[in-house]
């Protein structure tokens, strides 16, 4: 399977430290922005007063993990703007860094929470942080990696997010449902502690990363670099982007913030079946959120390795929509029938292979929509914006599934609802700039006037 193949050796030693440099980077970016998700049942009612596991504490965690999630997208669609701006004018390299102090910052505060309102306040700055990684490595990459490795070195690069939820998953399981399984108002501290650890990592491997020659590429302020998106030249390309990424991250975060809590449900199930109390009932629904979550990235990571052959057989608007169309089905098929909880674990594979998986393209299809001048903050503001129409999924989510009954069924109706998103994108995608063979844009010297 060549074509899912990315041979390191291939490129120059500078090409090989960027690659992997931010493929570490947004591994352990996605590993610590969905965290708290994971924690969310023991944290929210812990900081609220609440007695975890009872029928308050469920509607709580459902509301406020919507809420959380929807601040966290609009604080990264800021940060990934500002970011993508500041990587055009003082460099990818010193940009990508600059994110890891900011997010650092953040994530090690949220561990010492006193209250809710300081969780929001610490998740925003981490959140800045977070919202730069995505413009700031897919343009290192794309400026880095020869043309014709490029496709490759991003979708690979899409990999590392399913893995870092894999990973949030397992430390959450470790230390929620085996070391600590018997101090769920503290557990969650140490989760979410443990997403300082690997950025250590990051800054050293990052801080060798050489960055292109012909950086930075913009002096433009900010003001007049996004007038220049709106050009006749770019008006397609950004719209097309804004587009896309609206509607695939409103579907994502829909879906990835809720299925922990529709694991746990399905785990707390299966313990009451099984006649599991204490530790024993809270290790086995702690495995069943790090399964389901398991089953989803592992179908993201084959999703994002397969949109490479499907770009290069179908263009950029067949492969869309191919995703889009598998999306729609498998969320019909996973949360909207009545299946035994085993088959609807394994379903979300199907899910993660679409609705996850079509990531795999924004990597590489973003930075192709727009010159070198405004690329970072092109890609930045496209992506972003996405996320801060995508704050709405989590949010309505949360908000119908905390006045259901049954939290878990109520999580499952709201997702099956989600089939209309990837439908709509069906009919969108004809639409879309084809990027597919085209030659690379040229700088425009020239500013829009203000």
């Amino acid at each position: 399977m060549s074509f899912i193949s990315l041979p390191l050796h291939a490129l120059n030693k500078p090409q090989r430290r960027a690659v992997i440099a931010v493929w570490l980077g947004w591994g352990f970016d996605i590993f610590d922005a969905l965290l708290l998700n994971f924690v969310a049942p023991n944290a929210i009612p812990t900081l609220l007063g609440l007695e975890i596991g009872s029928a308050a504490a469920k509607a709580a965690t459902a509301q406020w993990t919507g809420i959380l999630t929807a601040l966290l997208l609009v604080g990264w669609a800021i940060g990934g703007v500002l970011f993508g701006h500041l990587a055009d004018r003082i460099g990818r390299r010193r940009a990508l860094l600059l994110t890891i102090a900011v997010y650092a910052l953040g994530t090690g505060a949220s561990a010492c929470s006193p209250n809710l309102a300081m969780l929001i306040v610490f998740r925003l700055i981490a959140s800045l942080g977070l919202g730069g990684e995505f413009s700031t490595g897919a343009t290192l990459v794309a400026e880095t990696v020869p043309e014709s490795r490029r496709l490759i070195a991003g979708a690979f690069l899409q990999t590392a997010s399913p893995l870092g939820l894999i990973l949030a998953s397992l430390t959450t399981w470790l230390i929620a449902g085996v070391w600590m399984a018997d101090a769920p108002t503290l557990s969650w501290r140490f989760v979410l502690g443990a997403g300082v650890l690997p950025i250590l990592l990051v800054m050293l491997l990052r801080a060798r990363a050489d960055a292109p020659d012909r950086e930075p590429t913009s002096t433009r302020p900010l003001r007049i670099a996004l007038k220049r998106l709106f050009t006749p030249g770019l008006r397609a390309a950004t719209f097309s982007a804004i587009a896309m990424s609206i509607l695939a991250l409103f579907t994502w975060w829909s879906c990835n913030a809720f299925l922990p809590t529709i694991g746990a449900g399905l785990g707390a199930r299966a313990a009451t079946a099984a006649g599991l109390t204490g530790a024993a009932a809270v290790s086995l629904a702690e495995s069943w959120k790090a399964s389901i979550t398991l089953w989803f990235n592992l179908g993201g990571m084959v999703g994002a390795l397969l949109t490479v052959p499907a770009a290069r057989r179908l263009g950029r608007r067949g492969m869309f929509a191919l995703y889009y169309a598998v999306g729609a089905l498998s969320l019909l098929l996973a949360f909207g029938i009545a299946w035994s909880p085993t088959v609807t674990l394994h379903l979300t594979f199907l899910v993660g292979l679409s609705v996850f998986g079509v990531f795999g393209a924004f990597t590489y299809y973003l930075p192709e929509l727009f010159p070198a001048d405004v690329r970072g903050l092109g890609a930045g503001f496209a992506y972003n914006i996405g996320r801060l129409g995508a704050a709405l999924g989590p949010f309505a989510v949360g908000a119908y599934t905390a006045h259901q009954a049954d939290t878990t069924t109520g999580a499952m109706h709201a997702l099956t609802a989600l089939v209309a998103l990837p439908v709509i994108a069906i009919c969108v995608t004809p639409f879309i700039v084809e990027t597919k063979n085209r030659p690379p844009l040229r700088v425009d010297t020239a500013d829009p006037q203000p």
